[in-house]
């Protein structure tokens, strides 16, 4: 089962994200260069999921962006291009981040497990007396 320690969303390099995006679309890495038109080469775009490269520019990331049909904004927020609009620290707010699997095609069956596996995680982490 998962590891103890912070949420999977926080701790999703770039790179892992953008292998994962790409996976689920079907494209190989020679497929991202191609529908790029080399724009990403194969080699620079591996190099970025193995998180070899933690900050590639921002016209790398636009072509990724358009292909996998993902936020610009959030690839630019995960490169640490720019820092997140929204305070993820008030009371008032109940997350601050897009649903982790929100760019993934998901059945409506995968969906409904995901939201099984979350109650299952929560009712896990309470603690006895009702402390979170």
């Amino acid at each position: 089962m998962p590891s103890s320690g912070a949420g999977p969303e926080s701790r999703l390099t770039l790179g892992r994200y953008l292998a994962s995006i790409r996976t689920d679309r079907g494209l190989s890495q020679r497929d991202v260069e191609k529908a790029t038109d080399k724009v990403v080469s194969n080699a620079y775009l591996s190099q970025i999921e193995n998180d070899q490269i933690k900050k590639p520019s921002p016209n790398i990331l636009h072509a990724l962006a358009e292909l996998y049909a993902v936020s610009y904004e959030n690839l630019m927020e995960r490169a640490g291009f720019v820092v997140p609009t929204r305070s993820r620290s008030g009371d008032d707010q109940r997350h601050g981040r897009l649903p982790t699997f929100a760019d993934h095609n998901l059945t409506a069956e995968e969906e409904a497990e995901l939201i099984k596996y979350l109650g299952y995680l929560r009712s896990v982490r309470k603690k006895p007396g009702g402390q979170d």
